[in-house]
């Protein structure tokens, strides 16, 4: 199934990092394997470091993961990596797929069935991109830790 490396570093501007890794192989539970893995992650940076991970980051990230991840299941082949990092501003949701296309949001179009994963990340995240890698690419989107009323673009629901 997957496999993760967990550690905890300090980057460069000496704020501690906590980051996990997760490989995905495939098949019908890696998306649920990877939601319970974000789940478990941002748990332990909350009740084992004190990172302020709210019930609402935590819904987001699940929300997130499971978007990049049935992207990247779906439209490339092979393995999926799934990285998260945590500071004390954000969380990070890094997938890698073996694909080189690189996604974009579609115009909105109400009668469209399907195909909003790209347009809802972007609408949760403070900010998402997408890098092409030597094979495939990397998609990376951040969560603030702050209240959902400082995420720019986003109201108060």
């Amino acid at each position: 199934m997957g496999s993760d490396a967990g550690r905890n570093d300090t980057a460069g501007s000496g704020c501690r990092v906590m980051q996990t890794a997760l490989a995905l192989e495939g098949g019908g539970t890696s998306i649920a394997e990877a939601r319970h893995r974000a789940t478990e992650f941002l748990s332990e940076a909350q009740e084992g470091h004190g990172l302020p991970v709210s019930q609402q980051v935590l819904e987001l990230a699940q929300l997130v993961v499971s978007e990049l991840v049935t992207n990247a299941r779906k439209y490339a082949p092979g393995p999926v990596l799934m990285e998260l990092r945590i500071t004390a501003q954000a969380v990070d949701i890094v997938v890698w797929d073996s694909d080189p296309t690189i996604p974009a949001a579609r115009a909105a179009d109400p009668g469209r069935i399907g195909q909003h994963g790209l347009e809802i990340v972007q609408a949760v995240t403070e900010n998402l991109s997408v890098d092409p890698e030597p094979v495939g690419k990397r998609v990376t989107a951040r969560i603030a830790l702050r209240e959902e009323t400082d995420v720019p673009g986003r109201g108060p629901r």
